[in-house]
């Protein structure tokens, strides 16, 4: 599988034909300074964890131009349907869907999910999720991506459930868990993890500049932490 990490809590995951984006935030993005349309070539699922601007980003204009599938909860669905979104595969917490070469199922996540039209009314889209994403191919890692979120004790179960081994951990404080929490997560609850990767730091001056406290707090344990640079593809 290849990994790249286009700042904030955006990735791309290429493993078999599958091209699987999570949390598109790429127009916008202070820590991306590409081309969304070249960071989403060949684009086949996009997924989401939540309804928050900075997590759906792109969506609505990948899916239209590259056909991607948009996973994520019926809310989300539904709510990007009436601004034309037509490929989608609405699901809720604790669901599974079969994406042919992987499936995916969304976790709990503790923080909100809504967004502001340009009237400034808010609109609710449902629970907020992680996604844990599962290849069927032998050798590829299970992906756990915690999108936004404070530390649970159910994670454990998660770990239970999906032995990840790949976490997706966000670390900036203030919206999300801080770097102590976040390695909290990893070491306490998440035993089948190799491979740790902060995220939703640096992107605004309001939130942690860099994951420093995750990679402090993460010394000695079993996982290694992978800090990739933006835009720049890693093998996991």
């Amino acid at each position: 599988m290849k990994l790249t990490w286009f700042g904030h809590s955006a990735y791309r995951l290429e493993f078999g034909s599958s091209v699987v984006l999570i949390d598109p935030f790429l127009t916008g993005n202070p820590s991306f300074k590409g081309d969304p349309a070249q960071a989403s070539a060949g684009a086949t699922h996009v997924l989401l964890t939540h309804g928050h601007a900075d997590h759906v980003g792109d969506a609505l204009a990948i899916s239209q131009r590259t056909g991607a599938k948009v996973v994520a909860n019926y809310e989300i669905c539904m709510w990007l349907a009436r601004q034309g979104l037509k490929a989608m595969d609405p699901m809720n917490s604790g669901g599974t869907t079969d994406q042919g070469e992987f499936s995916v199922t969304l976790t709990i996540a503790f923080h909100s999910s809504a967004q502001l039209d340009e009237n400034g009314i808010s609109h609710d889209l449902g629970l907020p999720h992680g996604v844990v994403v599962t290849p069927k191919a032998a050798g590829e890692p299970t992906v756990y991506h915690m999108g936004d979120t404070e530390v649970f004790s159910d994670m454990a179960l998660i770990d239970e459930l999906h032995k990840p081994a790949v976490a997706i951990v966000p670390v900036g404080d203030r919206f999300t868990m801080d770097g102590k929490r976040g390695a909290l997560a990893v070491r306490r609850f998440l035993p089948s993890v190799r491979t740790a990767i902060p995220c939703h730091w640096g992107t605004f001056p309001i939130i942690a500049p860099n994951p420093d406290g995750f990679v402090a707090a993460m010394q000695g344990a079993e996982a290694k932490v992978l800090v990739p640079q933006v835009g720049v593809a890693v093998t996991l």
